[in-house]
Order: C-alpha cells, then sequence, then structure tokens
C-alpha cells in the first residue's frame, strides 16, 4: 500500500501531521523522500489510544502463543511499546544504546526464558530490531514476534512473525541510487540514531 488516501489508519497520521515529504536520511541510514513521524501521533493521547487499541486488536487475533514481556527499542518504540503494554496488561520495558549497542539499564530484567513481543513504532530495514534481539536474546529471552505500526516496506524480512497495523511500500534509496530530483532536496536527519554521511 503506498499511502492510500481513504485509509483510515494513513488518515489518522495525516490528520497528526506524521506523514512528511521532502528529503530524509533514515537511521538505516537509507535516503527517502517520506518520513513517518509516530512521535506526532502520541501527542493527542487519545489519537495514541485509538491507533495503538488497533494495533493491540491485531496482536491478540494473530499471535500464537503466550507473552511474558514486552521490549521496545529506544527511542521511537518507548510510547507505543507502553500503551500496547498498558492495553494488553503486559509488563513493558526497554533496551536503550550505551556505547551503540542495546543494552538493558535502568533495574530492567529479562528472565532465562521470558517470550518476548518486540514492539517499534516504525520497521524500515529491521536492523534495529535485531541488534535489540541481540540484546534480549544475551539475557537470556526469546524474541517471539514483533509488531510495530507502520513496517516501511513489505519485503523487510525478519526470523519470527511481524505484526504491523499498516504495511507501506515506500521507496528507500542508498547513498549511490540517489535519484536526480532528491539530491536538489535539502537533507533532514529525523531518527534518533547517530550516523554519519557523506
Amino acid at each position: 500500500m503506498i499511502l492510500d488516501e481513504n485509509n483510515l489508519i494513513i488518515k489518522e497520521f495525516k490528520e497528526a501531521e506524521a506523514i512528511l515529504h521532502g528529503h530524509f536520511v533514515l537511521s538505516s541510514r537509507l535516503h527517502s523522500d517520506t518520513y513517518i513521524q509516530c512521535a506526532k501521533i502520541f501527542e493527542n493521547p487519545s489519537r495514541a489510544m485509538k491507533v495503538c487499541a488497533l494495533l493491540a486488536d491485531k496482536i491478540k487475533k494473530e499471535l500464537n502463543s503466550s507473552i511474558d514481556l514486552i521490549l521496545s527499542p529506544a527511542i521511537g518504540g518507548i510510547v507505543v511499546g507502553y500503551e500496547i503494554g498498558r492495553q494488553l496488561g503486559i509488563k513493558t520495558m526497554f533496551c536503550e544504546r550505551v556505547n551503540g549497542k542495546f543494552e538493558l539499564r535502568r533495574g530492567f530484567e529479562i528472565k532465562k526464558g521470558e517470550k518476548i513481543l518486540l514492539i517499534e513504532d516504525v520497521i524500515t530495514t529491521g536492523k534495529s530490531s535485531l541488534e535489540a534481539v541481540e540484546c534480549a536474546e544475551g539475557e537470556g529471552g526469546k524474541v517471539i514476534v514483533e509488531a510495530s505500526l507502520i513496517k516501511r516496506n513489505s519485503e523487510t524480512k525478519l526470523p519470527f512473525p511481524v505484526i504491523s497495523l499498516i504495511e507501506l511500500n515506500i521507496q528507500n534509496y542508498s547513498e549511490e541510487e540517489l535519484p536526480s530530483e532528491l539530491k536538489q532536496l535539502p537533507i533532514t536527519k529525523p531518527g534518533s540514531r547517530e550516523y554519519l554521511t557523506k
């Protein structure tokens, strides 16, 4: 799906001014002419509850196993992870980067064998997801499913099921593949991960 104007979820994101257009460098270091700023959804608590309720319902319908806890990578996944945890009644925590690597801090603990629902706001390449999995499994847990508000590309594959509120097909470009019209626009770097560009 490419930003179907009639889709009710897309309408919520547009009304929240969460769909941005321009020249963006994503946390994955890929370039895009479209950025989904999920943080704008959470400016309005009523909208946040409504959108997360849709994802929570989808998780309940598609999840085939019990879950012990929700883990979200900081920063983008923290609020959506908490809200989904609140609605599903599941313990929730987040991992954060220390020297570029995800770790558990603030007294969070994962017990050996605990089954984990990983939650992100947006999945692009799945790199952050896999880094969060490494953190979880290093603590003895097991990620069995991931959920997100947005999956930017339906072709992105991960080694466990992914439940997304909506899947889009937004074109991403490497530095070498940039179309001429995108090269002419100033770059914006809206993500939370530190990275370098040429």
